[in-house]
Order: structure tokens, then C-alpha cells, then sequence
């Protein structure tokens, strides 16, 4: 006999006692998370492909070798010494039971013959829950609505065989044919009563789950919020209608069902050669059988507890209720954070952090990958904002480059906007003076401008315009040059205000015309320029002249 001794090192504190036995049952999880897990996983997928699959060393090991070859496992893992540890680690861990050796012709052959695994039960279990693990969509599961009316159509049934019973045996006896067929059907109806219970009731949790681990998203995008807010109002509202409809004549049946339970149990227990019957369990005594569900009191107390709420524990519905209700709230909290301009937005300051401390942590190259990759500028070095003095240094990398103040609301709500409300503009009356004065001095400069240019309009050439006249000259100058298409066209502008006219005439090359001006002369090669002052277009502003 194997000697458990070994298990714990000397010296060691003894463990508490453990009559339930989970700690051995949690130990079956340990090859999921053992640095050899892909082994692990591949043998266990192989004991529970087929039914009592009993397999040695060496057909592990020759199954072993393709999934080696397709890149599966690791290298070097199918070999014979490398399965029979792995195989053996895991009937320590409960999961491989041994069984016979490997049978031998010669006491030879025997000293060297290994011994054969069968999977464990529970095992088995284990390993179906990690493969749905690993398959399941990360999305939201779909509810089955149609289980509700299911469900209450089956307890009438039940309902309804149990009288047919009572019947039954009341006419010509419980061991009649008519009464075994009738139990028959019983343990049917029961059974997939509770099947369908079962998947609906995972069905919800899981989707709950999903939504409970979206609404905590402060990231998501607008295209995302669309679809969550579809989802909820719509799909969530008919789940919480349809069970709210349902449920009232459901805990009605469940109510006359549970005033018959021993009847009920009696009939699924009773009959000629069932050895299976629930039998009172005493201490030590191995569990030869799992029942079927709904064939003990604990799963009809599971599937009323589910439906009726008792004083300090709320019934499912109850949950779903609030659950539904919070998820709405939370929903508009969202939708009002999105499309809101106040309140506090946590924006994106937990990312951020994130991201600098990987930049703290990050080697040189390493930190100009990751800047590339966050900021999608793909050339960290030479790209910086140019400092005050505008003198870039081209050799200076962003890393050691000037610090850039980001202010707060951009910092953690990556809002430019300034924060808080706009002031409303009071009212000036010594600015609004103030305004109207520098502007009638600059009609008056203009109107002055306009006259000298008026006065010298034969004579530019030897007219010494000063710095306004030449400013207003210029400006013309631009505009009638716009409106030439070619050297060989006429060009006009006209200023509205003031009537001051200036046109453009193409004359033959060499022709320059020279105007004079305080700040210099100015020479237009190719045109001749005349000016002419006509009634304005527009009324002067202010009633300046």
C-alpha cells in the first residue's frame, strides 16, 4: 500500500481536518495550472475522448508524439520517462486511477510491465468544465425564453401523472402495469423538469454575468453603447417579463407539489429491482449512485428556493428583478455620462498611469516601440514640440527632451475645452467710448490717406505719399492685380467706402511707372496706374467725412 506519510515533509504542521474532502477535490483543478498544463491537458483529453478508456504509457506516449509534431505540446514531452511521470502525478493528483499492469508472458516481462489508468469521475467532470471554458464565447449567452412556459407546463404535468397515480393504485394496485408505466412517465417528466430548470437558470446567470462586467466599462464606444442599449431595454426587459409572468403560476404548482413531495419522491423510489432508492447515508459509506435530479428533497428545495423567497433569502426572481433595475440605472448613468457635457467624466486616467509606468520601466528601445505604438507617430526620435526660441536640436530624443505642461482637464478628461461656464460679457460703456473713437480716428486717417492720393493722382511720381497713402495704395494695387488673368489685362479695385478707384493699363515692356513715397519709391514695370475718386458705394461708419 502506497504510504501517504510520504505526502508531507517532516516536521510539517498537520493540516485541519477535512471530513467534507474538499481539499481533494480541489487538488483535481492542479493540472490546469502546473507550468506542464498542455501535457496535462492532452493526456486528459485523451482519457475522456472515448468511454473507460484504460491506456498505458505507451499508447499515451504514441498519441502524444503527433500532437508533439503539430506543436501542441513541447518538445521532448512524448517520450516514454516523460508520460509515465506525468501519468503518475496524476493519479497523485486524483485524476488518473491505476489499475491492472500491462500483462506479461515472462516474471521479466512483469518486473518491467507498467501500470494502466482509467480516469476518475470527477475528473471527468473537470475536464469538461475547462474545455467549456475554453470554447465559450466571451459575448453574451442567449437565454432560451421558451424553458419558462416549459417549466410550467411540466409541473402540470407532474401534477397530473401523481393524480393518475393516486388513482391508479386506489383501483388496482400500486404493482399494476398501468402504475408502472405511469411512474415511468413520472420519472421522465421529473427529470426533464429539472433539465430544462437547469439551463435556464445557467443560461441567466451567465448573461447577467456578461452584463454586470459590461456596465462597469467606462470605455466604451459609442458604436458599443448602441448595441448594449438595444440589448438591455429590449432583450433584458422581455427575460424580467417573461419570468415575472410566469413565475406566479409556477410557485402556485410548485405550492401543491410540495404539499405532496413524499408521494412524489415515494413514486420516483418505488418499484420492483430498484436498487437505486434513496437510502439514508451513514458516516464513511461510499455513495454508490448519483441520483438523477428532482429525486431528493434538496432538489426540490433548490428549484422552489428559485422561484419562492423565504424570510432573509430573496428568491431568484427577486434578484433578477434588482439585477435588471440596476443594470437600466446603470445604463442611463452611462448614456448620460456620453452624451452629457457635465458631470464628472473619470476619464482616461487609470490608462494612463498604466502606460507610464510601462514607459518607467521599459529599456530605450523598447520605450521608442511602445511611444510608436500608443501614440501611432512611428517615429519617436526628432519629433518634439518646438521649444520658445524656436531652435529645434534634431539630436535631442523626446525622452530627454523639455517637460510639456498638460493641464487638468486634458490630463484626465482629454477635454481642450476650458472647464466651467462661459462668463457672460458685461456691458462697457467707457470701452464701448473707446472703441468708437479709435475707430473713427482710423476712418479719419483713411478718409485723409484717400485724399492725398486723390490730390497727386497726375503726379505719383513725384508725389511724396506718406506711410497711410501708401498702405491704402498697396492694398488697391493687390486687389486689381487679382483681377488680372494676364499681363495683356486690365485690372480694377475700387474701394467702397471712400469711392477711391485705381486701374490697371497694360502698356509694352520696358514701361515703369514709379511711385514716391516717404518710406521710398515703388516701380511697376508693364502697367500704368491712374486713380480716380468717385461718390462712395457705402456711407462712411460713425459719420465720419
Amino acid at each position: 500500500m502506497p504510504n501517504h506519510a510520504d505526502d508531507h515533509p517532516p516536521g510539517a504542521a498537520e493540516q485541519p481536518a477535512d471530513p467534507t474532502g474538499a481539499a481533494d477535490r480541489l487538488r483535481l483543478y492542479s493540472y490546469l495550472t502546473a507550468p506542464e498544463r498542455r501535457t496535462y491537458l492532452a493526456v486528459m483529453r485523451l482519457f475522456t475522448s472515448t468511454l473507460m478508456a484504460d491506456l498505458g504509457a505507451g499508447e499515451v506516449a504514441a498519441a502524444l508524439a503527433g500532437a508533439e509534431r503539430r506543436g501542441e505540446i513541447d518538445p521532448g514531452e512524448s517520450r516514454l520517462e516523460v508520460v509515465v511521470d506525468r501519468l503518475e502525478q496524476l493519479a497523485r493528483w486524483g485524476n488518473l486511477v491505476p489499475g491492472r499492469r500491462e500483462p506479461a508472458a515472462t516474471i521479466a516481462e512483469f518486473t518491467r510491465s507498467r501500470v494502466r489508468y482509467q480516469v476518475a469521475k470527477l475528473a471527468v467532470r473537470v475536464q469538461r468544465d475547462a474545455e467549456d471554458v475554453l470554447e465559450v464565447a466571451e459575448g453574451a449567452r442567449e437565454v432560451s425564453r421558451e424553458l419558462l412556459p416549459a417549466i410550467e407546463q411540466g409541473l402540470a404535468d407532474v401534477e397530473r401523472t401523481l393524480d393518475h397515480l393516486a388513482a391508479s393504485a386506489a383501483g388496482r394496485g400500486p404493482q399494476a402495469a398501468s402504475a408502472r408505466g405511469l411512474r415511468e412517465r413520472l420519472a421522465q417528466q421529473v427529470t426533464t423538469l429539472f433539465l430544462q430548470h437547469e439551463e435556464f437558470a445557467a443560461a441567466v446567470r451567465d448573461f447577467y454575468a456578461y452584463l454586470g462586467s459590461v456596465i462597469a466599462r467606462y470605455d466604451l464606444a459609442p458604436a458599443e453603447m448602441t448595441g448594449f442599449k438595444h440589448m438591455l431595454l429590449e432583450y433584458v426587459e422581455l427575460i424580467a417579463k417573461d419570468v415575472l409572468r410566469h413565475s406566479e403560476p409556477i410557485v402556485v404548482r410548485l405550492g401543491a407539489l410540495n404539499r405532496r413531495r413524499a408521494e412524489l419522491l415515494g413514486h420516483l423510489g418505488a418499484g420492483p429491482g430498484d436498487d437505486l432508492a434513496p437510502r439514508p447515508a451513514r458516516l464513511g459509506q461510499m455513495e454508490l449512485m448519483e441520483r438523477a435530479p428532482g429525486r431528493r428533497d434538496a432538489d426540490w428545495d433548490g428549484l422552489t428556493g428559485w422561484f419562492i423567497g423565504l424570510p432573509g433569502r430573496p428568491s431568484e426572481v427577486d434578484a433578477l428583478r434588482e439585477a435588471t433595475s440596476r443594470a437600466i440605472t446603470a445604463l442611463f448613468a452611462n448614456v448620460k455620462r456620453v452624451t452629457g457635457a457635465g458631470g464628472v467624466d473619470p476619464g482616461r486616467r487609470r490608462d494612463l498611469l498604466r502606460l507610464a509606468a510601462w514607459f518607467d520601466s521599459a529599456e530605450p528601445e523598447a520605450a521608442h516601440d511602445l511611444y510608436a505604438a500608443a501614440f501611432g507617430l512611428f517615429s519617436a526620435r526628432h519629433l518634439a514640440l518646438a521649444p520658445e526660441d524656436d531652435s529645434p536640436d534634431p539630436a535631442r530624443t523626446w525622452a530627454r527632451g523639455r517637460r510639456v505642461d498638460v493641464e487638468v482637464n486634458v490630463r484626465s478628461r482629454g477635454e481642450r475645452a476650458p472647464g466651467g461656464q462661459v462668463p457672460r460679457v458685461s456691458d462697457d460703456p467707457l470701452g464701448r467710448a473707446a472703441l468708437l473713437e479709435e475707430e473713427d480716428r482710423r476712418h479719419r486717417r483713411r478718409a485723409a490717406a484717400v485724399g492725398e492720393l486723390s490730390a497727386a493722382g497726375t503726379d505719383l511720381a513725384g508725389a511724396r505719399l506718406s506711410g497711410d497713402a501708401l498702405e491704402v495704395l498697396c492694398e488697391l494695387l493687390t486687389l486689381a492685380g487679382a483681377t488680372r488673368d494676364g499681363p495683356a489685362d486690365r485690372g480694377t479695385a475700387a474701394d467702397a467706402v471712400t469711392g477711391l478707384t485705381v486701374e490697371l493699363e497694360p502698356r509694352p515692356a520696358g514701361r515703369v511707372t514709379r511711385i514716391g513715397s516717404v518710406l521710398g519709391d515703388l516701380e511697376l514695370h508693364g502697367v500704368e496706374v491712374r486713380l480716380r475718386v468717385d461718390d462712395p458705394l457705402l456711407p462712411p461708419a460713425g459719420g465720419a467725412p
